[in-house]
């Protein structure tokens, strides 16, 4: 199993070979069960926000539901150190972001899906459930009209590194509260929750009641504003019930604080609570984000 990952560029899985903790919880691949394995002397080594990996390449035919991409390079990791990994429900990660920012140079799956002729357009979509029964998926190729009733719109990127836009502004009741002279902003479908500036992040604390920590009183969700992200022109509004988490009759804001400055400004990313009130089009052909509001 591998997280699609649109803040990322490489696919990985620990392999057999690996004696981490994390990896002998998890299913490994065997190279020798495979007669199109081919490897090679090159190796791995990915950095995350909350764990990492070294391994080395090698090749082999990839099936993603149902789709063959033959001879796609993946890593098999070796070490997967520290226990961030361990926890994981998955056992690798899918990268669907650009090939310039891919560690070892390493051709991502989705565009050897485009190469190969595998999929019907130059795009994917992403459309993640709100709750946990399931329903959430990745469409390869195609755009599904059920979730684009209310329209698409279109946000060209400014980078194709990551899924990375310009945004104008972000506002509470009509006020801008951050961002105000203009951010980058990343769409990323790793990331669980909204990764927001320190600076703003703790003006975002403030503003809406909340402990340094995010902690946050249950009985307040009927009172707090929608989170207004103002990108390429138009409203991208993140409502309550979708920005407060709750677990064990506690409630935390979905906000954590982060400093990842790019060349075009201060970055934030929009992770799966904002990613869940839309259905999210990444289309390569174009090099646009499409978001369609969900009902």
């Amino acid at each position: 199993t591998v997280v699609f990952d649109t803040g990322s560029s490489n696919l990985w899985v620990p392999s057999v070979f690996c004696s981490s903790p994390a990896c002998r919880n998890h299913n490994r691949f065997n190279p020798a069960e495979s007669s199109t394995f081919l490897s090679t002397n090159d190796t791995l080594f990915i950095a995350y926000g909350t764990g990492s990996m070294t391994g080395v390449l090698g090749y082999d035919t990839v099936n993603v539901a149902g789709i063959d991409v033959r001879h796609q390079i993946f890593g098999l990791a070796e070490t997967e150190p520290g226990d961030f990994f361990y926890y994981t429900p998955f056992d690798g990660i899918l990268g669907l972001a650009f090939p310039s920012i891919a560690s070892s140079g390493a051709m991502p799956v989705f565009d050897n899906m485009m190469m190969e002729n595998l999929v019907d357009r130059h795009l994917f979509s992403v459309y993640l459930s709100r709750d946990s029964q399931g329903g959430s998926f990745v469409l390869f190729g195609a755009i599904d009209p059920y979730y684009t009733t209310r329209g698409i719109s279109w946000i060209p990127l400014s980078a194709e590194t990551y899924w990375q836009i310009t945004m104008e502004s972000v506002s509470i009741n009509g006020s801008p509260v951050a961002c105000s002279s203009g951010c980058q902003a990343i769409v990323d479908t790793g990331t669980t929750l909204l990764a927001v500036p320190i600076r703003a992040y703790r003006t975002l604390m403030r503003r809406l009641g909340a402990s340094s920590s995010g902690e946050i009183s249950c009985e307040a969700i009927g009172s707090l504003p929608n989170l207004i992200f103002h990108i390429h022109g138009k409203v991208f509004p993140v409502p309550p019930r979708a920005y407060v988490l709750r677990s064990n009759g506690y409630c935390t804001l979905g906000l954590q604080g982060m400093d990842a400055p790019t060349e075009e400004g201060e970055l934030w990313i929009l992770g799966d609570v904002f990613i869940r009130e839309y259905y999210v089009i990444f289309d390569r052909a174009n090099n646009k984000v499409g978001l369609s509001r969900l009902p």
